[in-house]
């Protein structure tokens, strides 16, 4: 008997865990092999400077060819300091290094985040979406810095790029407006975490688990499996809930409306027999039951659970008005149907007309 009650609560649990919501969601990895790729490719970007280096100062040769390139005047810019317009002429040798500036940085942009991650980020106690931020922005200074510094090079003068910098802001004020709001946005989700992968939240209408993050957009699995791409502006700028924030318990209320004849003490023993029994239903916090209030035809129970996580409120839900229902039927309660009085008027008799 007892081997038989083992096997039928086996089997109850895998019921419930079949019926649980088990979505998916897109973790971020670490891929060794990528990001070992990436450092060795950086690890010989650094040794083949380093050897560039030591044969400079090893053959002095070298030198005599870096002033003959630095003789080499390909053009000349006039550049405006405090006022006064000076000429600067740019050379062979200036052009060279511009190009030596942007291959480093696009050496550095595309292989520092993996070598990051393999020295540093690994050994630090950090969240998949710190790491992701800060590799992103540690690649976005890089290309920015070696843009800088590899159009100086070539004599590439930004303040006379106001205008440029004009039509920039007005584009960014009217056609990319969301782009870049939903880009700085991404950051901020990144580095306050209102949300992380695996949280479920509820944003307008839409309720699921968040799969991907990434800094335009995020990525929400609802219950039906269907993947929505909601814009990072709407978690800055707008209100939503996240169910799993710091504490993923959540409470499903049940509203039970019995007929006035019932006995209230038998119900409110039955509510919580039917709570007990749930396994899904926590022991901490306590289930409640309340007897809210009379009406001329019924009165009003609210049965109050907690589970663990948003995906046994339906589970839960289904067992505890399953168990609640058989209870009532063993008891002889009966549930408070509406009710509708009609009350019909006649017309009033004439003894004259012997109507």
């Amino acid at each position: 008997m007892a081997q038989r009650q083992a096997e039928m609560l086996e089997d109850k649990d895998e019921h419930h865990v079949s019926n649980d919501l088990s979505i998916e969601i897109e973790e971020p990895k670490v891929d060794l092999d990528k990001i070992s790729a990436q450092s060795l490719r950086l690890l010989r970007s650094l040794l083949s400077l380093i050897y560039l280096f030591i044969l400079s100062w090893l053959f002095s040769d070298f030198y005599q060819a870096t002033s003959l390139l630095e003789g080499v005047t390909l053009w000349d810019v006039t550049n405006t300091i405090n006022g006064i317009e000076e000429l600067h002429t740019i050379t062979l040798q200036s052009v060279l290094l511009a190009v030596f500036a942007f291959g480093l940085t696009v050496i550095l942009a595309r292989d520092l985040p993996g070598a990051m991650e393999l020295l540093i980020l690994q050994h630090l106690d950090l969240s998949p979406g710190t790491g992701y931020a800060i590799t992103s922005v540690t690649r976005y200074l890089a290309i920015f810095i070696g843009i800088i510094v590899g159009s100086a090079l070539i004599g590439f003068d930004w303040s006379k790029m106001q205008w440029l910098v004009a039509a920039l802001g007005v584009g960014i004020g009217f056609g990319m407006q969301e782009i870049f709001a939903n880009f700085i946005s991404g950051l901020i989700i990144l580095f306050e975490k209102p949300i992380r992968i695996g949280d479920t939240v509820t944003i307008r209408e839409l309720t699921g688990v968040v799969a991907k993050i990434k800094t335009r957009a995020t990525t929400i699995v609802d219950w039906d499996r269907k993947e929505v791409i909601v814009p990072n502006k709407a978690f800055v700028t707008e209100q939503f809930i996240n169910w799993s924030l710091s504490d993923a318990i959540t409470r499903v209320n049940l509203s039970i409306n019995v007929k006035f004849k019932a006995d209230p003490e038998l119900v409110t023993q039955l509510l919580f027999e039917a709570a007990e029994e749930c396994e899904l239903v926590l022991d901490n916090p306590a289930p409640e039951v309340f007897f809210l209030g009379l009406t001329a035809n019924c009165q009003q129970f609210e049965l109050r659970a907690y589970a663990a996580e948003t995906g046994h409120r339906l589970s839960l839900t289904h067992d505890l008005h399953c168990r609640i229902k058989n209870k009532f039927i063993k008891n002889h309660i009966d549930i408070a149907s509406p009710q509708l009085e009609v009350t019909m008027k006649g017309q009033q008799y004439h003894p004259t007309s012997g109507k």
